[in-house]
């Protein structure tokens, strides 16, 4: 008979298993409560030490400052990031759905991670036992690059995924994207969007074709294998793979996208960076904005407008190297140089002893393969480098061929040889040639129009125009003649000595010796730049007085009431002397002259910049008696180059102690223009130069530029002028009958009332030839 069936057998299995069930339930809630409880320890140790997301609130990158002519022409660019930021609703939807399809299709769907591939990324990851994958959405990308650091580790991935989470429910998805696109590298040192567009494509974001989206939106998955400069075989296979993209996400119809396709990539040929034209405005204008600004400055974004006119700066560099390359013709300066007969002493010492100066040195060999010329300066062997001295050798001719050896030739040192072996050669720039400035100012909204500082016209060199202070010589004496004519006390028409015997204590010697002898008319003494009647008319009204006036009118560096001030003794900037003479040009009436027009910032506010007045220093009558006397300059004396210009000039050419500065400086009713040649180190520019040599074709060049296509204009007599006919030997009325009288203008009330008196007939006096006023040992009292 068959066992029955236990029941009871069969239950002791079956409850064994539930039991072992259940433990294992409450074992695997143990341990997830445990992995829980560890993975929140985990996130809040974390927690801890993550950057906050309030940052990205105000989200303000590195950005790129521009500096801009007045017509919006690009002067010069800085930044430390080149980056501009710009609004989400700026970028065009095509734009967007380019990236989007490139990086996160599914962007707008999630919460900031994509899970899936994450685990993918995971495995793979686990079993190549590296972190060789990522699965990165555009929110954590933002993440990575904004607020972390770029290394791969899984603490940084934590972190990533923790804030990637808490940004997603702090800001919006556009503000998430507008961070990202802002943020992104494109490789050849652009970031964000904007600057890449302009960078690859010439144009702005908002101008971008689809095509161009594209290409663009492929490069941040690898900016050195997908830019389209070096590998556009890649870019253009990247860009298909976007489209498809597009297409499969719905973003963009096939046609669209075929077409976008079929697109020819056309990349701006502006690739290098912008050449500067006015280094000297960028660097003041940077700098300007550091002291507005302090640190803040550094972080870019702003675009600084000034009153450049980019043409009119173009011409200005242009006439001044023109007329530096003339100098150095004329002096000898360009190769092949040639051994003088008596060699001049050479510098001795040890050049690296003596910080920012000049040597001379000699010429010991040549290298054509490297270029180079050796020089000996002193105790020290250097080399120069030709590639570097355009300006001297204009037929480039080999080293060999550049100089004999033995030639002297001012150098200076560039830096020190290697310290550790001092017998390397001394790296050397030649200073063979003089420096020039330049500086145009607007005569009735008193802008800078153009100003040049230097030959080369690069950033980092000295703007003489601004920065250096040189002796202006007979440049100075219109302030003289200016005071006397506001005093009332002189006319156009006075007579001034000229004979150094009638002055007491200083005295200064003419240039032309046939100047000195009779008496002779203010506009005569003034025109052919008579010292003595400068120093003794000082005399007459006050140095002191003229000191004021300059000083009012526009110069701003310090002067000496002294009789040397007559000559132009104390030193000023090329800018100052050209706003001061702007003055005069104007009526009389001083402004400072401007250059910054307007800073706006990244946030689309203006910075606050001190605003120059209008101040009244002389009556317009006074004024333009000055400027019709400095019109003399030009039409019969030292000035006489620039009538070539057939328009009225004004002006006056200065020369100082042994020809060591050059000027000129003058205005037409439009523009007020100096020019100053000089040497740094102040020897002398060299035989036969002088202002009217060597700086008024600088000025003529550039004013016969500035007013091409411009009418020619009279200067605008004012209430309070009047002209009489005068006798030219005695300044008087002339006699009744008299044929050989002229117009002379006065201030009203001012014209003389007596008349001339009878002379016998004498032998005419033969004319007497026009120079300029300072001999190589003109005696010009030095700076007190």
């Amino acid at each position: 008979m068959a066992d029955k069936p236990n029941p009871d057998g069969a239950k002791k299995p079956r409850r064994r298993v539930l039991l072992w069930i259940v433990r294992l339930t409450v074992l695997l809630l143990m341990l997830g409560g445990a992995a829980m409880t560890a993975v929140a320890m985990a996130v809040r140790r974390y927690e801890r030490d993550l950057p906050t997301t309030v940052e990205l609130k105000r989200y303000s990158p590195p950005q790129v400052t521009r500096v801009l002519a007045r017509d919006g022409t690009l002067l010069g660019e800085h930044f430390v990031e080149r980056r501009t930021v710009v609004k989400l609703d700026a970028v065009p939807p095509h734009v967007k759905l380019a990236f989007l399809a490139a990086e996160d299709a599914s962007f707008y769907e999630h919460e900031g991670l994509d899970y899936p591939g994450m685990l993918r990324a995971i495995l793979v990851n686990l079993r190549s036992q590296s972190s060789r994958q990522g699965a990165s959405t555009i929110t954590q990308q933002v993440v990575k690059n904004v607020l972390l650091t770029q290394e791969k580790t899984y603490e940084r991935k934590i972190k990533e995924v923790i804030l990637s989470r808490k940004i997603e429910q702090e800001l919006s998805k556009d503000e998430i994207l507008e961070l990202y696109l802002n943020h992104i590298y494109f490789g050849h040192g652009r970031y964000g969007v904007e600057e890449a567009a302009r960078y690859y494509f010439g144009k702005g974001i908002a101008e971008l074709s689809l095509g161009e989206a594209t290409i663009l939106a492929g490069i941040p998955k690898g900016p050195s294998i997908y830019s389209p400069r070096e590998h556009l075989d890649r870019s253009l296979s990247r860009r298909e793979f976007i489209l498809r993209q597009m297409v499969d996400k719905g973003f963009a119809k096939q046609e669209i996208a075929d077409e976008a396709q079929r697109e020819p990539v056309v990349l701006s040929s502006s690739a290098s960076d912008v050449h500067e034209l006015a280094p000297e405005v960028v660097a003041e204008a940077l700098a300007l904005l550091k002291g507005k600004l302090g640190p803040d400055a550094a972080k870019g974004g702003y675009t600084i407008e000034t009153t450049i006119d980019p043409k009119l700066q173009i011409e200005a560099r242009r006439a001044l190297r023109d007329g530096l390359d003339g100098f150095d013709k004329r002096q000898k300066n360009v190769a092949p140089l040639k051994k003088p007969k008596k060699l001049p002493p050479l510098y001795e010492g040890d050049p690296t002893s003596e910080k920012n100066k000049i040597f001379l040195g000699e010429v010991t060999g040549a290298d054509d393969t490297k270029n180079e010329l050796f020089v000996r300066v002193g105790k020290r062997k250097g080399r120069v480098n030709l590639s570097s001295a355009e300006r001297y050798n204009p037929q480039k001719l080999v080293a060999s061929k550049f100089a004999e050896l033995g030639t002297p030739v001012r150098v200076s040192v560039l830096g020190e040889s290697d310290p550790k072996d001092p017998a390397t050669l001394l790296p050397l720039k030649l200073e063979l040639g003089a420096q020039g400035a330049i500086v145009a100012i607007d005569v009735a909204s008193r802008d800078i129009l153009a100003i040049a500082g230097s030959y080369e016209g690069a950033r980092a060199t000295l703007d003489r125009a601004s920065q250096s202070k040189r002796q202006p010589g007979s440049s100075f004496k219109p302030f003289v003649y200016a005071q006397a004519i506001r005093s009332r006390k002189f006319t156009a028409a006075s007579l001034l000595p000229t004979d150094p015997a009638a002055l007491n204590g200083y005295r200064p010697k003419n240039h032309d010796p046939l100047a000195a002898g009779s008496p002779k008319r203010m506009r005569d003494v003034l025109s052919r730049s008579v010292n003595t009647s400068a120093a003794w008319l000082i005399g007459q009204v006050g140095p002191a007085e003229v000191v004021s006036l300059a000083t009012e009118l526009g110069i701003e560096s310090d002067l000496g009431a002294t009789p040397s001030l007559a000559l132009g003794a104390y030193e000023v900037s090329p800018r100052e002397l050209a706003a001061a003479y702007a003055s005069l040009a104007g009526m009389g009436e001083a402004k400072t002259p401007r250059l910054i027009a307007k800073i706006v910032g990244p946030d689309g506010h203006e910075v606050p910049l001190a605003e120059s007045e209008r101040k009244r220093v002389l009556e317009p009558a006074e004024a333009y008696v000055v400027t019709d006397l400095l019109e003399s300059v030009v039409t019969d004396g030292t000035g006489r180059a620039a009538k070539v210009l057939r328009r009225p000039i004004a002006g006056k050419t200065g020369t100082s102690n042994e020809a060591r500065d050059a000027w000129f400086a003058g205005y037409s009713t439009d523009i007020a223009c100096t020019v100053w040649t000089g040497f740094d180190d102040h020897v002398p520019l060299g035989a036969g130069e002088s202002g009217a040599t060597t700086s008024l074709p600088v000025f003529v060049s550039f004013m016969r530029a500035a007013h091409q296509g411009k009418p020619s204009t009279q200067f605008p007599a004012p209430t309070g002028v009047s002209r009489t006919r005068i006798d030219p030997a005695s300044g008087l009325l002339p006699l009744p009958e008299q044929e050989d009288t002229l117009d002379e203008v006065f201030l009203t009330g001012t014209e003389p009332t007596e008349s001339a008196k009878p002379v016998e007939e004498v032998p005419p006096e033969a004319e007497k030839p026009v120079v300029d006023e300072a001999p190589p040992s003109a005696p010009v009292e030095p700076a007190q």
